[in-house]
C-alpha cells in the first residue's frame, strides 16, 4: 500500500489491525533459513560486526529492536514490537517519491547460544510476496559476530511488477543500509568503531 505523504503511525496501527487478521500471502513460511523457493528472487547480505562475547549481546540487543531499520528513509511500526511468532509489524519506506507500508508477520524466531534473529513474511498488503530473515551469529571457532541477511520475494503490487528491476535496487540497498544500521547500534553499545565493509 502507498501513500502520497508519509502516513501516521495510528494510520499504519490500523491498517496492520486489519493485515494481522489475513494469512501470509506466499505459502513456503519458514522457508528463508533454506534454499530460496522456486519462483522468488534471493536477495542476502553477509556482514562481519565484529569479535567476541560483549558484540554479540551488543547485536542480540540490536536486533530486537529492529536497529537494522533505523534507516531515515525506513522503518517499523510500531518500533517497540517484540520480534515475537505471530508478532505484526509494518515496514514504512519511501521509494520513488511514495511512502510503501508493508505489512509482515514474524513467522520465525531463532534464540540459541551463538545465534539470534527472527524472520518476517509478507502479508496481503505488501508490495512484494515472500519472506526476509534477520540473524546474528557468533563464530566459536574465532568469536566472530556476524550479520546474516537473506531473503527471497517476488513483485505483487502492480506498481512493483512494472518496476521489479528497481525492487532489486531498493533489496540490495536495504541490505547495505541495514547493516551499516546493526554496525552503528552495536558501535554505540560497545564503544567500538567497526570499520565499513
Amino acid at each position: 500500500m502507498f501513500f502520497v505523504r508519509k502516513p501516521s503511525a495510528e494510520a499504519v496501527r490500523s491498517l496492520l489491525e486489519a493485515q494481522a487478521r489475513l494469512d501470509p500471502s506466499y505459502p513456503e513460511v519458514g522457508a528463508s533459513f533454506g534454499p530460496c523457493p522456486p519462483g522468488y528472487r534471493a536477495n542476502g547480505t553477509r556482514v562481519r560486526l565484529g569479535a567476541g562475547d560483549e558484540v554479540f549481546r551488543a547485536a542480540r540487543a540490536a536486533l530486537a529492536r529492529w536497529a537494522q531499520f533505523d534507516l531515515g528513509w525506513a522503518g517499523v511500526v510500531p518500533a517497540d514490537a517484540a520480534p515475537a511468532i505471530g508478532g505484526t509489524v509494518a515496514v514504512v519506506a519511501r521509494c520513488v517519491g511514495l511512502w510503501w507500508v508493508n505489512p509482515c508477520r514474524v513467522v520465525a524466531v531463532v534464540d540459541e547460544k551463538d545465534r539470534f534473529g527472527y524472520a518476517c513474511g509478507t502479508l496481503p498488503g505488501h508490495a512484494a510476496a515472500g519472506e526476509e530473515r534477520f540473524v546474528v551469529v557468533r563464530d566459536r571457532a574465532d568469536g566472530g559476530v556476524w550479520y546474516d541477511l537473506a531473503s527471497f520475494s517476488r513483485p505483487r503490487h502492480p506498481l512493483v511488477r512494472l518496476g521489479a528491476a528497481y525492487l532489486r535496487v531498493v533489496q540490495r540497498r536495504f541490505g547495505r543500509d541495514s547493516a551499516a544500521a546493526l554496525r552503528r547500534a552495536v558501535a554505540a553499545d560497545t564503544g567500538e568503531t567497526i570499520p565499513a565493509r
